[in-house]
């Protein structure tokens, strides 16, 4: 098997979640998802939080990409629950204030939605691990607005980049999707990781997604 070459810092983070296990792939034996669907890839981000070393290099590009649209302070929003260890990273990192948000309000004391300090039309980010068709980011961000927060960006590590829908809905919501890697960058660096049956296989599980079949 002849080993691809990294080009640029997609390909270099999605080599990481390959070689550390977030990226799963298994057409046999396959994954049961959240909706109860099954599916022969299932890629889980959180494992990235036992790598320091991989997770600092992600962070850092995070990072970079937050500094590049935002020159001034600005309010960092972790979402329930896959958020919260990254935006707490980059936050200390980039030294800003964190808030995060709930999925619902706890249902005792105050029956907050989102927890932490913050005033009212303050700019802030949503920072997730992923996005998939965009459903929870959706969520997230109508909570923020609804604080009065002032909204337009997210920032996740992987996108799925293969549902139609989920640039159109969060555009019409003028909020903008910003991402490190995607399955394109997956199956770009595939070779050095899976065998070519399982390539041809993972390609056209993705394309009958996008196409809706």
């Amino acid at each position: 098997m002849s080993k691809v070459k990294i080009q640029n810092s997609r390909q270099k983070i999605a080599d990481i979640l390959l070689k550390i296990g977030s990226v799963n792939i298994n057409f046999k034996n396959q994954f049961t998802l959240t909706s109860g669907k099954k599916s022969p890839v299932y890629v889980d981000c959180r494992k990235l939080i036992s790598f320091p070393k991989e997770r600092d290099l992600i962070i850092s590009e995070m990072a970079k990409q937050i500094r590049k649209k935002y020159k001034k302070s600005v309010l960092v929003a972790g979402g329930e629950t896959a958020g919260i260890p990254y935006s707490s990273f980059l936050c200390q990192k980039l030294k800003l204030p964190m808030i995060y948000i709930r999925k619902k309000p706890k249902g005792f004391g105050k029956g907050k939605l989102i927890e932490g300090d913050f005033k009212s039309k303050s700019s802030s980010i949503l920072i997730e691990d992923m996005a998939t068709d965009g459903g929870s980011k959706i969520h997230f961000i109508k909570s923020m607005r609804k604080s009065k927060l002032s909204v337009k960006d997210i920032f996740v590590i992987f996108f799925y980049d293969i549902y139609p829908s989920a640039k159109k809905n969060l555009k019409k919501m003028n909020v903008n999707l910003n991402y490190l890697t995607s399955w394109n960058e997956i199956l770009e660096v595939s070779p050095n990781y899976i065998s070519n049956s399982d390539q041809i296989k993972l390609k056209e599980y993705l394309l009958s997604i996008a196409n809706g079949e």
